[in-house]
């Protein structure tokens, strides 16, 4: 006869265990995985709608009231609403409103972690709490349009997308000139795309959409790297064995490249958000005016908004996007 073989008990115990063990290890970071793709595809969706909606609008400045008294404080403030009930509803499907100080009924974190993951900062309610740099240098400057410190009103979508409106009804129409970005900011769109839940961190489930210009508008979805580029560096250079700005994202990943004068602009309005240190004041574009050693190209400068025109050979920061 022959003799019957099989598994024990024991053995067939620790077999589940090391399979218990080997899916408490990978199934996580499959999960996160599976997460960011998701998003990934969610945020361009968005992206997307949003561009096509606000491509339909004839103008958009001047919607809803904004009022200072002499000391600068708002005294009438409908401007965020207004501009999401009688304009942008009109031209894309919202589910819900939530006015100012209502934010959080639209779904909405209280708190936010920043791209770096190192700072938890509040939900920005107004726009000097989105970036207070936003209001520096436009009075008195001389320049077409300026910045009113609106509070933000919010919307949940269809999709289940919560997203805080930054509206400025002051802003202006694209210039080829140096100028301000801040008052070609129209509206900044903070989303969070699963509401308050988790893990509520920008280039996760948390980013940023703008639009700029009153006229002929450009919606830019910029998505940034987590960390400049070591150190300053030239837009462009031909010496040989010194990096420049194009090269610099590709040392730091494939799949990284610079952001276009718009896209930078967008980075300087949601600047706290992105953790980006204040002592830091010029970043390169990739957006050239002319070639060569001696051309010219647009930086930002995100102390105080003025993007301008520098030397393509000086040295300036460099902070990439993912692709």
């Amino acid at each position: 006869m022959k003799k019957k073989t099989g598994f024990t008990l024991a053995e067939i115990l620790i077999t589940l265990a090391i399979i218990g063990i080997v899916a408490a290890i990978t199934l996580p970071s499959l999960l996160v995985n599976v997460n960011e793709k998701a998003w990934e595809a969610q945020k361009k969706a968005l992206h997307a709608r949003l561009a096509q909606a606000i491509g339909q609008m004839n103008s958009l400045g001047g919607y809803g009231t904004y009022t200072e008294d002499a000391e600068g404080n708002a005294t009438a403030d409908t401007a965020a609403e207004s501009f999401i009930l009688d304009a942008l509803s009109k031209v894309y499907k919202i589910n819900n409103v939530c006015g100012p100080d209502k934010l959080s009924s639209c779904g909405l974190p209280s708190k936010i972690t920043t791209l770096d993951a190192v700072s938890e900062i509040t939900f920005p309610t107004k726009m000097s709490e989105l970036n207070s740099n936003l209001l520096n240098g436009l009075h008195n400057a001389g320049e077409d349009g300026d910045i009113a410190d609106t509070k933000a009103a919010a919307f949940e979508t269809v999709n289940g997308e919560s997203i805080a409106v930054f509206y400025n009804p002051l802003c202006s129409s694209d210039t080829t000139a140096d100028h301000y970005a801040q008052n070609k900011m129209c509206v900044n769109f903070v989303y969070d795309l699963n509401g308050s839940e988790g893990p509520n961190q920008v280039g996760k489930d948390v980013g940023f959409i703008t639009a700029f210009y009153n006229k002929n508008p450009v919606v830019v979805a910029p998505v940034p790297y987590s960390t400049d580029y070591a150190s300053p560096v030239p837009q462009y250079t031909e010496a040989e064995g010194t990096v420049d700005a194009p090269t610099a994202c590709k040392t730091m990943g494939e799949d990284l490249r610079l952001p276009d004068r718009d896209e930078l602009a967008s980075l300087f309005v949601n600047a706290p958000l992105i953790n980006l240190g204040e002592n830091i004041s010029y970043y390169w574009s990739g957006s050239v005016i002319s070639l060569g050693t001696s051309g010219i190209a647009w930086r930002q400068r995100f102390t105080y908004g003025l993007r301008a025109r520098d030397a393509r050979s000086l040295t300036r920061y460099v902070r990439c996007l993912r692709r």
